[in-house]
Parts: structure tokens; sequence; C-alpha cells
């Protein structure tokens, strides 16, 4: 999720380092095909009838973030070797230094790893190298991919997320298929439904409804018997992970663009009037509505002020809303619903979206072994499990968003398959893919604190669209 993200200074910092090192356009390394081929993928390699074991004594690297997602993949990687007789070893770090841990070895060529968890975002930094091996040839081999991987049974959307032309501006879903969507967060309202019903609210259907329910509670919940609570909780630290959630979900929603692509060029776009007086509004809500401390806030404590009965509302990703609803994991479990959150003004309900992937290493010496992991692993089988016997939330493949067993387990949520549905079709990564994702989203956040600490809102994002022109230009 990436409702664990950090503050990725460190990731950028690094990023930004190993870009301006030769090794990273050294075409003639073999970094472009991995295997040191110029005629093809390795997957054209394989050939006959589909076989699970046809890699048996096989063992495959896997680097893995700490997440729910990797506790249930390894939960159930017994059953992967019985099936393939391959061994799965394999690392966890948690997130504040594992993106750190990816691109160094990534980078080096070494290949230590031959899979990997990686955001969908992660893909414009790591594709262009030439550092992800494309899956399109993988998946189109049927001597390679089994016939019950079912790829139409995935949300298109989620797979078209992790494709791309590696050029930057070029739209998503053409190109090369460089990671598989495995778990992912849509961005929705959660609130408290005890505030709700004692103030006589409902959940807003507008942008000004909402930010006219955050000033209300924050003004009139503790006088009501909620001590503390203020409106509405959303992230504000300067982090790229501060844009991304409500902020971008909100600002997409309105019919604002990141930036404006013409002829192949990048042109910023978060200082047109539209986008400024929607940002001077977004920062005027989190000032009459948000917490005392804001520029501090991550995922965590906008979760956790959800769950403690401290925050009404929160305009973030459905999961870090779902790990304090449910049953005894804080004090306002079983009083927090879902909504799909205020409409833009043509009604449109779209919704930026994390994806946690799943990649190979270009670089891979068991590339035939790790594709049969990377099936399995985003395989009905292993994703039906982790739904239902574990907290593998929003599904990747509509089979099991609409397996029975899996809509009982969430029932106990209100709102929650409902906003699932609602929203489902209309998520997508509303930024537009370029290598400068995280550094220009990381100035966008320090740019939204400016403006909630009272500086002009055209003055200062007329100058974050001027630095980032000369970055992406």
């Amino acid at each position: 999720m990436d409702t664990h993200a950090h503050d990725r200074r460190r990731f950028l910092a690094l990023g930004a380092a190993l870009a301006a090192t030769p090794l990273l356009s050294a075409c003639g390394t073999g970094f472009g095909g991995g295997d040191d081929k110029s005629d093809g993928s390795a997957a054209d390699d394989v050939t006959g009838s589909f076989d699970w074991k046809r890699e048996k004594g096989t063992t495959v690297k896997a680097l893995l973030n700490k997440h729910p997602y990797t506790d249930a993949l390894i939960a159930d990687l017994k059953s992967f070797t019985e099936k393939t007789g391959i061994k799965v070893e394999y690392d966890v770090f948690p997130e504040d230094n594992y993106f750190d841990k990816l691109t160094v070895d990534l980078s080096s060529g070494r290949a230590s790893y031959d899979v990997f968890m990686l955001g969908a975002y992660m893909v414009w930094q790591y594709g262009p190298p030439g550092w992800l091996e494309d899956l399109g040839p993988w998946m189109r081999n049927s001597s390679a991919t089994a016939a019950e991987w079912d790829q139409a049974d995935f949300f298109p959307n989620l797979l078209q997320a992790d494709q791309w032309s590696l050029k930057a501006g070029a739209p998503l879903g053409q190109g090369g298929q460089y990671a598989l969507p495995w778990g992912w967060e849509t961005n929705v309202v959660a609130y408290n439904t005890e505030v709700f019903k004692k103030l006589g609210l409902r959940p807003a259907e507008t942008f000004d409804e909402l930010r006219d329910i955050a000033g209300t509670i924050k003004r009139k919940a503790p006088g009501a018997g909620f001590d503390g609570m203020y409106g509405i909780a959303v992230r504000g630290s300067r982090s790229w992970a501060t844009i991304h959630p409500g902020f971008m979900t909100m600002y997409a929603r309105n019919g604002l663009k990141d930036f404006t692509v013409e002829g192949g060029k990048l042109t910023p776009a978060m200082n047109s009037p539209e986008a400024v007086a929607f940002t001077r509004d977004w920062a005027g809500m989190v000032k009459q509505g948000g917490p005392p401390s804001w520029t501090s806030y991550t995922w965590y404590q906008c979760s956790s002020d959800l769950g403690a009965r401290k925050a009404g509302m929160l305009f973030d990703a459905d999961t870090a809303a779902y790990f304090q609803a449910v049953e005894g994991a804080s004090p306002a479990s079983g009083k927090i619903a879902f909504h799909p959150g205020p409409k833009g003004p043509d009604g449109s309900l779209a919704t930026n979206m994390w994806i946690w992937s799943l990649g190979m290493n270009a670089r891979s010496k068991r590339k035939s072994a790790s594709w049969l992991f990377l099936q399995w692993a985003t395989g009905k089988e292993h994703l039906r499990r982790s739904a239902i016997t574990h907290n593998h939330i929003d599904p990747v493949r509509r089979s099991i968003a609409d397996d029975p067993a899996y809509k009982d387990k969430m029932k106990h949520l209100p709102g929650f398959i409902e906003t699932f549905e609602t929203v489902v079709d209309q998520t997508k990564i509303q930024f537009t893919p370029q290598e400068q994702f995280f550094d220009a989203t990381t100035s966008w956040a320090a740019a939204l604190q400016e403006i909630y600490g009272g500086e002009n809102a055209k003055s200062v994002l007329n100058g974050l669209a001027g630095d980032l022109a000369d970055k992406v230009g």
C-alpha cells in the first residue's frame, strides 16, 4: 500500500544521483533486453505445451516490501513450490529503505533479485534505463503462460497503469507491460457515522459541501461529545505522497491536469487559473477543518486519527480506513462508513490510484522461472486466498471482486463494496507519466504547504510551474 508510504526523500536523492551517472544510458551494456540479445525476448525461447513444472529445481530470488500483501504471499509460498518445484528465496525490507535497496540493485546490473515489488509510478523511473523486463512477450506466449491465468479477468485500467511506451508525456496503456498489478488502492472518503448522525450530516456530493462539512465538524463536534475532533484528515507532509491520494483525486474530478503535452513537450499546468483556485480552496479546507499539525501528516497520522475518533472524515486510500474500520482495530471500528467522495462540477468521479505491482529484473538469469512466479502471484488462486483469508483488500481481478466470499468478508463495512464498485472503472493514474514525477510532486507538496501557510496561491504555483518547466523541458 502506498498507505505505508513515508517521505521518500532519500529515494528521490538516490534516484537523482543515479540519473546523473553514465550507466543509465549505457545502451551497449545489454540493459534494454536484459538477456544480452538484441533479437527479441527471452520469452521466445519457451516453446511447446505449457508446463508449471518446466523449471523444477530452480530458485527465484524476490525483493519484497513489508506489507500485508507480502504477508499473504509468504504465507502461501508453499503452494507455489508444490505446484512448480521452484523455490523462492526472499528479502523483506520496510518501505523507508525498500526503494533505496531496489534502486541500487537495479542500477548496479548485478541482478541480485529476479522479481520485486514496485509501485506503478516507479515504472516511469525504472523503465527508461532498461531495468524492467517487458512482460508483454511472456503474456502473449501460450507456451509460457497458462490459459487459466486469464488476462481478461484483470480490471483493464490496472493492467494499463503498468503499460507505457517509455516516452515522457505519452499516455499509459501503450507500449511494453513493465509490471503486473498485484494489489491496489482507490482514494475515497471514509467518515465517522456517529458524528455525522449527531450533527445531522450527509456525505458530501460536491467539493463545496466537503469543505463546509469539514469546517462544521471542527466547530461543532467537540460540543457534541467528540472531544478534540476535527473535520477531515488529508496528507500534508513535504512528500510526493501528499499529492497523489485525496488531493489529486479531487483535482482530477475538477478536470485539472498536472501537465499538458504538445508535440511531446511537457508544460506544467498546476498554475492555470482553475488549478490555482482549486488549490487555494483545498488549502482553505485544511485550514478550516483539518488537523492543527497538518504539514507533518502522512498516511499514518491520517489513518490513525480516523481510528482514534480525532478525524470526522478521511480522504485517502480506502485501505487506510479499512485497517481502522475492521472489528476491534480502533476506537472508531464499527462506526466508519465509505463513500466515493465529492463529484466534480460535471459529475466526474475520476479517481487517482496507487498500485503495488510485481516486476521482473531485465538482467535476471532465471526469467522463465520468474515468469512462472509472477503468473502464480497474480493468478486467481493465490489472489482469491489472499483476499479472503488475508488483507488483500482491493482485488485487481474482477472475478475476485465479484466473488461471494469476498463480498461476505467486506459486507460489515458500510458502503465499502458499493463505493468500490462505483469508482473502480473510473480509477486510474491521473498523473502524466514522466521520469521527474517524484521530484515534481514533492515540490508540489512544498508549494501546497506554502499556500496553507498564507502565501499567495497564484504566485507560489507560478513559481512551481516555472521551476518544473526547466526540469522536465
